[in-house]
């Protein structure tokens, strides 16, 4: 019996494991491979996190944006990518997902921003943070980061100081702070804190855009993955010091992991001056000519062979020729050739990506002129199987090569007479004109030329020693090194002067370096108890920096075939000659608190410590507090359908400048390159002061942030107040001392308030068709509110209290006399004089009244449009502030024709002068001076057009699109100069330029 029932039980077992054998097979094989493509609804979406709800496990969409991953049926993909609203997406029994993701107006609770030290987002800053992406940036076809930035950002203005390629941008973040003049931001590029001052020197660039190369054309704008610009208190505190003008972070495109992608981005454009001025013809430039000797009291000379040379253009050359040196000079085309290679893939837990490019540009000028870029970016990341290090390397090189004319020749075309000689010979040479005049193509005879190699590398290292504990450090090494020379041969002169090698010509060499290194360990610490969140940063900063500089002039060669070795010189002189050092070392400090995802409160500080103050005066402490009121998440607001974010924030807090160069506390002395009975003589050039510190900028702002309609349409508006204080200028000192002045801190307030108001809207959205919208206007102001003694200071005539820096001080102008033909002023003082310090009280302000900057989207299946203007309300001087009266030698605009000719004449214009009649200097100097030598130079300028096509795949899965780019394009405004934004008639404007292109990946 017991036999029979065991035999009968072992059945049973049998069936019980073969019945949950088959469970646990059936359950095996429920796994599902779920595969699909992530895409905007009409091109892929490369890069895009696709992960299993609840769990680390996911991948990487590829280059197609195509992932394939393994789930259960009952599990669900969470999908993110940068500026796309996140998805959670029931898997459902399915094996093909395919993704759509909507880009989203602001990505508020998604995209990270970098703030330096840590990251945010749009819904939880309690700073102002402005941020422009490789999204925008790749779209504009410029040469430096600063070009891309234009127009986008608020409370950001951006001015291109030239269109030579190479040249530089001048930067104000909120305004101009300190007396000084000083605006330039913080650069940190990676984390590591790059100079943005160029070593060039005056001596070798007078004329061209040499001192004002940016050391930012290093940073490749194809490599750039975001830029931030940091503005308000609680954004800059924990840069302290270096943060008072604003900080701006640029970070370079990494590596994502997925196949190994191979990207091609070749282009080519092409440029031109954009607009040219209306001057005088050959007639009427002549006639003033004759008008103005005559009027001058030397119409004799007129019929007298014998002042010939003082008068070629009436006397010897052609009264019948005519040519627009404008189209002569700088009519030419510029062209741009730029190719990029990118490889980048990787992991889950390593990821690289290599770039490389090269750039080739010329000008407009006449000549071979041209400047030469070669750029290589490599990045690694990698992460431990465990998540506990995370290791990220990145390296940028770049070498620059500028060879342009050391002369600007827009300031020549602007004023060469209409009938001025052929340029050259019928034998090719350059044509003088028997000695009578100074052809302009003679400084190409000039050589001019600049390399520029930069090196920038950043080690990061973070460890978790516990899971919520991260020990990190950031280093990182920056090399800046220029070498130029400037060649003047004698054959670039007029003959008639005789100069020979042996006794004009002359080479200038500038060999300069820059070295900077930094160190920063940091703890970070990361705790949440239900409803609060904390997080705590603390770290030091170990930063060095060496520059050195060395400039020599040699004169005199036996040929100018050895002009590049000046070892042949006859006699060399030092120009200049720097070495210095610069040490900096701080301690700095984050607590950030989250209360219920609603309730955020941001402190931060910093206590820096500079080798550029004297002894008890290195340390200065900084610091803010923001804080922010997401009210949106209020019970009482959950459920509105038209309000879907809210916050309230603001922020106060104290940052610092030590921003006057090195050893100025100390005596300094130069060797003047002169001897005494064979001893080099020792110049003082500054006196010790050890008790000057740090400039203070305190900073105070209120903002109001709107989300309507799911976030489709977001406004923020901010109001902020900088008092800068504790000026650090040079004291005039009484000139028994040897010297003009000392560098000191001086009991003077400068305040900058604005209202900056950014909008985004997403206009339509469907699955082939999106329109997008950006505005962004800023209204700045500027004063000084305190200057104790202004009155008796050498800054007397600069400023006034209660007006801005930027102010100029100009005669009221009163017209033309009817009756004499001179111009006439306001005599403010009235003491029958018109005299410079007491009746220049007519105040123009050179600072925008406001500017800012309106984009579309707009993107029909593989095809879209971008279409970007700029605007700014501002004035400038006009060419009467470099010109202001008929019949001078230089060409004009062809208003100058209208003059006063005789008694009774009601005329906008002067008596024409041929500048012979020194009694008439007062009056034209005067009104070079005056209100009439000011205008409207407000405008709004089509920045920026570009028109993009993604080209169907075939079977070889290439990715290509072709793509159209417009910079520059059209300008609406009354100023009747160059250019409004950069009204001066002796350099060149911004070029109109056009590119085509096209971009391979696969």
């Amino acid at each position: 019996m017991t036999k029979n029932h065991n035999l009968c039980r072992r059945p049973r077992i049998y069936a019980c494991c073969l019945f949950f054998l088959s469970i646990s097979l059936t359950l095996s094989a429920q796994d599902l491979l779920v595969s699909g493509q992530v895409t905007n609804g009409q091109l892929p979406i490369s890069g895009a996190n696709v992960l299993i709800k609840n769990t680390n496990t996911g991948v990487v969409s590829d280059f197609d944006g195509r992932y394939t991953l393994t789930a259960r049926p009952t599990d669900s993909l969470q999908i993110s990518y940068l500026g796309y609203t996140s998805l959670t997406i029931p898997i459902q029994d399915r094996s093909t997902i395919n993704i759509i993701m909507y880009e989203d107006a602001t990505a508020l609770g998604e995209v990270r921003i970098n703030a330096g030290y840590y990251s945010t987002t749009d819904r939880e800053k309690t700073g102002s943070i402005a941020r422009i992406t490789t999204k925008d940036i790749e779209k504009q076809p410029v040469n430096n980061p600063l070009g891309a930035m234009q127009g986008y950002l608020s409370g950001v203005n951006i001015v291109q100081n030239t269109g030579v390629p190479g040249g530089g941008y001048d930067i104000q973040i909120r305004g101009r702070n300190f007396i000084n003049g000083g605006t330039v931001p913080l650069y940190i590029i990676d984390g590591v804190p790059y100079g943005s001052l160029s070593l060039e020197s005056a001596d070798i660039s007078a004329g061209i855009n040499g001192a004002d190369i940016s050391p930012l054309n290093a940073i490749n704008p194809s490599n750039i993955e975001s830029i931030e610009v940091l503005k308000d208190a609680d954004a800059t505190a924990i840069y302290g010091a270096r943060g008072a003008n604003g900080v701006v972070l640029i970070t370079t495109k990494k590596g994502k992991a997925g196949a190994t992608q191979v990207t091609v981005n070749l282009s080519s454009t092409l440029g031109q001056v954009s607009h040219f001025l209306d001057l005088l013809k050959t007639p009427e430039y002549l006639q003033l000519r004759r008008e103005g000797i005559i009027n001058d009291g030397r119409g004799d000379r007129l019929e007298n062979p014998q002042f010939n040379y003082l008068y070629p253009e009436l006397k010897t050359w052609s009264q019948n020729r005519y040519t627009d040196w404008q189209k002569e000079l700088i009519g030419g085309t510029a062209y741009r050739n730029v190719a990029q290679l990118s490889v980048s893939g990787g992991g889950a837990q390593t990821q690289f990506l290599i770039s490389g490019g090269y750039q080739k540009e010329t000008t407009v000028f006449p000549g071979e002129s041209n400047y030469k870029k070669a750029s290589a970016l490599s990045n690694i990341n990698h992460q431990s199987s465990n998540e506990r290090l995370n290791i990220t390397m990145t390296a940028n090189y770049t070498s620059e090569q500028n060879q342009m004319p050391r002369t600007d020749l827009s300031g020549v075309a602007y004023r060469l007479p209409p009938n001025a000689p052929e340029l050259y010979t019928p034998e090719g040479e350059l044509n003088w004109e028997n000695n009578t005049w100074d052809n302009p193509l003679a400084t190409l005879e000039e050589d001019y030329n600049v390399r520029i190699n930069t090196l920038l590398t950043n080690v990061g290292v973070a460890y978790k020693l516990l899971s919520k504990l991260e020990l990190k450090a950031n280093l990182g090494y920056n090399t800046y090194q220029l070498d130029s020379y400037k060649l003047l041969p004698n054959t670039a002169r007029n003959p008639k002067f005789g100069f020979t090698p042996q006794g004009y010509s002359s080479i200038t060499t500038n060999n300069s370096s820059r070295n900077s290194w930094i160190v920063e360990p940091q703890l970070h610490w990361k705790e949440n108890w239900k409803d609060l969140d904390l997080d705590v940063l603390v770290g030091t900063t170990f930063q060095s920096q060496t520059s050195e500089q060395l400039v020599l002039k040699g004169r005199g060669f036996s040929s100018n075939s050895l002009l590049k070795n000046i070892a042949a010189a006859n006699s060399m002189e030092v120009r200049e000659a720097d070495d210095s050092d610069y040490n900096y070392q701080a301690f700095f400090g984050r607590v950030n608190l989250k209360l219920k995802n609603t309730y955020i409160l941001n402190l931060t500080g910093r206590r820096d410590g500079s080798s550029r103050f004297g002894p008890n005066r290195q340390y200065g402490n900084f610091g803010a507090v923001g804080a922010a009121w997401i009210f949106s998440e209020e019970a009482f607001l959950k459920t509105n359908k038209i309000l879907s974010y809210g916050k309230i924030r603001g922020s106060y807090g104290t940052t610092g400048s030590d921003n006057i160069g090195d050893y100025k506390f100390l005596n300094t002395y130069n060797v003047t390159g002169s001897n005494y009975n064979g001893t080099l003589v020792l110049e003082p050039t500054g006196i010790f002061n050890p008790l000057f510190g740090w400039e203070a900028n305190k900073k105070m702002e209120a903002a109001l942030e709107l989300g309507f309609l799911k976030d489709r349409i977001v406004i923020n508006t901010a109001w902020y107040q900088n008092r800068s204080s504790n000026q650090l200028v040079g004291i005039p000192l009484a000139a028994t001392t040897g010297f003009g002045s000392v560098t000191g801190n001086f009991d003077a307030t400068v305040e900058n308030t604005g209202l900056e108001i950014d909008l985004t809207s997403i206009n339509i959205r469907s699955a082939d068709f999106q329109w997008k919208t950006t505005f962004n206007i800023s209204v700045p102001k500027n004063r000084l509110v305190k200057f104790p003694g202004l009155e008796t200071s050498t800054f007397s005539s600069d400023y006034i209290i209660g007006e801005p820096l930027s102010i100029i001080r100009l005669y009221r102008s009163l017209g033309v006399d009817p009756q004499t033909g001179i111009y006439q002023f306001e005599d403010y003082n009235q003491d029958g004089e018109i005299t410079s310090l007491d009746d220049r009280n007519f105040i123009e302000d050179l600072a925008p009244k406001f500017f800012g900057g309106l984009g579309n989207t707009v993107t029909y299946k593989n095809l879209s449009l971008d279409v970007f203007f700029q605007f700014k309300k501002q004035k400038a001087f006009n060419h009467l502030r470099y010109a202001s009266a008929p019949g001078i030698l230089n060409n004009a605009p062809s208003y100058f024709y209208d003059r006063w000719q005789k008694a009774g004449d009601i005329a906008p214009l002067m008596m024409a002068t041929s500048g012979g009649n020194f009694s008439l200097f007062p009056s034209r100097f005067n009104y070079s001076s005056s209100n009439k030598a000011f205008s409207d130079a407000s405008f709004i300028r089509l920045r920026n057009v570009s028109l993009n096509y993604n080209l169907p795949k075939g079977n070889n899965k290439m990715a290509i699109s072709i793509y159209l780019q417009g910079q520059n394009l059209w300008t609406v405004t009354k100023f009747d100069g160059p250019d409004p934004e950069q009204p001066s008639h002796v350099a060149l404007p911004p070029l109109r330029q056009i590119t085509l292109g096209t971009q391979i990946g696969f």
